[in-house]
């Protein structure tokens, strides 16, 4: 019966002997046995088996594994197959032992370690040179079989094979886009070599898209979903170190082609037909382009008309046309695989008119040397007719006449380089078109440029360093680049950074806030070290910085103020009255000084404009006035010291009015005037004197000298009696001063003289307190009417004389004796 059934099967045949046979069992089951003996009377009890029998072949060690390979020798391994035996003795492999000896040894080691079940196994460790012969023996349960046979005597050295390839593929390969391809092969070599695929001489990396797999013998590249740009030419390189071979593929991957590259030219227009061009395009989708499709649309029109569909020429005659109308046209590229998007022109008038070509749009200006300059423009409308000939002109900026760049004719390009410019001047272009009907309207002139070489970034400053410092600045200076970069240097970036930081900063934000050689960086912390740079900025860009060579501590120094007087206080300044006073000097000290201006140890005028910098100080007046003249002083103080210079300032004017005018030698005829200097002479020799005269019964004043340089003059041909007034003014180098006049008019008469004493003076009467006096005319009365005769009297014994009074007539009576 069967271990896992409880009923019992007879055997078919009785035996006789006391052995049987069972047949009809099945191998893998377990099965109990029993037994019972009979004869004539009767069947007696059965024995039963006590265990369960498994039905199976009888068990023996394996036999030996067959196919021992060697498949890898290098100078320090061996690599080993086999197939397992033929007969694993009845019970299943349990492991392998590999075995090894060497040649000139009678014993095989053994070589695996631990139980080993794979049939390929790589022993490691060995010398380079030696010998050695392989066994391998199979085990199961039962034990370990006989060993294969051994193989050849192996040498432990590099072994070599140079690669092969073998290639499913063939030279070209037409793919449609979108679809995917693989290339694949097989190869070999020892050692192994490296696969490596290449497309248009660049490795393929793998992505989404592209999949590289390679096996010990096999090598295989897919792409999926190809795209045009998958088009190349592919190449496998297997390479080890005995040589390489390599294969290769051209896959080109089609589709329809690009659109047609416009715009669309109309090269011809007429009232009834056009005839237009274009370009082929960029990418015919890898295959030739077959055919172009034409269509026409009127402007105002849905509709789209067929021209026609077989033409291989980028140009076309558009017929059939109505004259006023405006027309579009499209325009399809076709390949073997379909047809593109189209190209739209723009709106065309049919219209059968023709006339010079329009002005091109302003021309650019590129590549610009010291003598010459490269002129770009665009195409204009041609006006109908062919465009023949391009007229590029030039003139400097400054000039009104424009000159052809060149006699000879430009054309079909766009661009012409014009020669023979003069280094530093400044020019203008324009370009006019020309066809067989004349020279259309030139274009707006160009920018202008300067003829100059082009402008590189300048090299960096020279010798930054730190000239002055205060508590919270610090004073840069530096000279220029050596090298300018054949631009004007714009300005200077002044960068600072604490020391111990990474970080520099700006101290100022644009160059042109720094044009000059020198900057003050302020807003620093005092007592902190600093480093500084520069760098110069032309229209190129900045230069590589300049270091300050030390760091520099911020803080105060004391130095006594300086004063370096520029040349307009240098000496005694002379100003023309009207004109404009400037004083400055340069100011040094530290702390910067406080500045005091002052005139005659008094405030200046209120109308001096006085500015005061951090390098100096200016003081201006303007419209001087001879009052403006006088001593000026500059003081200059600070806590190490002051300092004080003095100028002296003569403004330059007329002179002023002569002083003591006097008239003298009164005569009929004439009278002597007489004057004293001005006392202000305006800063300048008084170079003559101006005399005039006036009678009081006119206006008007008559010049009787005007180049006198005599502080006197003789008036003559007076009229008498005739009264006179007298003016006189000054001259220098600066004009005429003001008159000084005569306050009285001067009568022109001879001169007066005192009578004579009058003559017989006696008394004709006397009382005791009056007398009577008479007396006779004087024989002279001194050129004029005698007025009165004074009387006097004298008491006897004394000297002085009392007047009595003053009588017209001969005589008089004296009283009050």
């Amino acid at each position: 019966r069967e271990s896992d059934h409880r009923a019992w099967t007879p055997v078919t045949y009785t035996v006789t002997r006391q052995n049987a046979t069972i047949q009809g069992l099945i191998q893998g089951k377990a099965y109990f046995f029993r037994i019972a003996a009979e004869n004539i009377i009767g069947m007696g009890p059965f024995t039963e088996t006590t265990k369960e029998i498994l039905i199976r072949d009888p068990i023996t060690v394996p036999d030996r594994p067959e196919d021992l390979e060697v498949k890898a020798v290098t100078k320090n391994s061996v690599t080993l197959t086999w197939n397992p035996p033929k007969y694993n003795g009845g019970s299943d492999i349990t492991m392998y032992v590999l075995e090894s000896r060497l040649i000139g040894k009678d014993k095989f080691h053994k070589v695996t370690k631990e139980k080993m079940l794979d049939r390929k196994f790589t022993v490691e460790g060995l010398k380079e040179g030696d010998t050695y012969e392989y066994r391998v023996s199979a085990c199961n349960i039962v034990g370990q079989g006989k060993p294969s046979f051994c193989t050849k005597p192996i040498t432990c050295k590099d072994e070599i094979a140079p690669p092969t390839l073998d290639l499913d593929f063939r030279d070209k390969l037409i793919v449609r886009v979108g679809e995917a391809f693989s290339l694949t092969g097989r190869y070999s070599g020892k050692p192994a070599p490296k696969v490596t695929w290449l497309k248009d001489d660049i490795v393929v990396k793998e992505d989404d898209r592209i999949k590289i797999k390679t096996t010990p013998t096999t090598l295989c590249l897919g792409i999926l979903k190809s795209v045009r740009e998958d088009t190349g030419k592919y190449c496998v390189n297997v390479e080890n170190s005995t040589g390489s071979r390599k294969g290769f593929c051209q896959v080109n991957v089609v589709d329809r082609p690009s659109p047609p590259v416009g715009p669309v030219i109309f090269d011809e227009v007429f009232k009834d037909h056009m005839v237009v061009s274009w370009k082929p395009p960029l990418d015919d989708g890898g295959s030739e382009i077959t055919n172009y499709i034409i269509e026409k649309k009127d402007a105002h029109k849905d509709l789209w008309m067929p021209v026609t569909s077989a033409t291989v020429k980028t140009t076309c005659k558009i017929p059939k046309l109505l004259e006023g109308r405006e027309y579009q046209i499209r325009i399809y590229a076709e390949n073997l695989y379909g047809i593109s998007d189209p190209l739209i022109s723009d709106e065309m008038k049919a219209k059968d008119r023709f006339r010079v070509p329009d002005a091109p749009e302003q021309p650019i200006i590129k590549d610009v040397t010291k003598d010459s300059a490269v002129v770009v423009w665009n195409k204009p409308y041609d006006g109908g007719k062919p465009i023949t000939n391009y007229i590029v002109e030039k003139k400097e900026t400054m000039a009104t006449r424009w000159v052809k760049a060149t006699k000879d004719p430009i054309f079909p390009g766009t661009k012409f380089k014009v020669p023979d410019l003069l280094e530093g001047c400044q020019y203008e272009f324009r370009v006019s078109a020309e066809n067989e009907i004349g020279v259309g309207d030139p274009s707006p002139p160009s920018k202008p440029i300067f003829a100059r070489d082009p402008i590189a970034k300048p090299s960096p400053p020279v010798n930054p360093e730190a000239v002055d410092k205060t508590k919270n600045s610090v004073d840069l200076s530096w000279q220029p680049p050596r090298h300018d970069g054949n631009g004007k240097i714009i300005g200077y970036l002044i960068e600072y950074q604490k020391v111990g930081d990474e970080e520099w900063k700006q101290a100022n934000l644009t160059a042109d806030s720094c044009p000059e050689t020198n900057y003050k960086v302020t807003g620093l912390t005092e007592g902190l070290m600093y480093k500084f740079r520069v760098k110069a900025v032309n229209a190129a860009g900045e230069s590589d910085p300049a270091h300050v060579p030390d760091p520099v501590e911020v803080k105060d120094r004391l130095e006594p103020p300086e004063l370096i007087l520029d040349a307009n206080m240098a000496r005694e300044q002379h100003v023309k009255a009207g004109d404009t006073l400037r004083l400055s000097a340069v100011i040094k000290g530290v702390p910067f000084p406080k500045v005091t201006w002052k005139k005659e140890d008094h405030e200046v005028s209120p109308k001096a404009d006085i500015e005061v910098t951090g390098v100096g100080s200016k003081l201006e007046i303007r419209n001087t006035v001879h009052e403006d003249g006088g001593m000026y002083s500059l003081t200059v103080e600070n806590p190490a010291g002051s300092k004080t210079v003095s100028v002296k300032v003569v403004v330059l004017d007329k002179p002023g009015p002569p002083r003591n005018l006097n008239i003298s030698d009164v005569r009929s005829d004439s009278c002597y005037i007489t004057w004293m200097e001005p006392e202000d002479d305006g800063g300048s020799v008084i170079t003559n004197y101006v005399v005039e005269r006036k009678d009081v019964a006119s206006a008007q004043w008559v010049a009787i000298s005007s180049s006198s340089k005599k502080r006197s003059h003789m008036a003559k041909y007076l009229m008498e009696g005739t009264q006179y007034l007298f003016r006189v003014a000054a001259e220098n180098q600066y004009g005429r001063g003001p008159y000084v006049e005569t306050l009285k008019p001067i009568k022109a008469i001879d001169p007066l003289h005192p009578p004579g004493p009058p003559k017989n003076l006696h008394h004709v009467d006397v009382d005791k307190t009056e007398v009577s006096l008479v007396w006779n005319r004087p024989d002279r009365d001194g050129g004029a009417e005698i007025t009165g005769y004074l009387v006097e009297y004298q008491e006897e014994g004394t000297d002085e004389w009392t007047k009595f009074q003053t009588v017209p007539m001969l005589d008089c009576v004296v009283t009050g004796l």
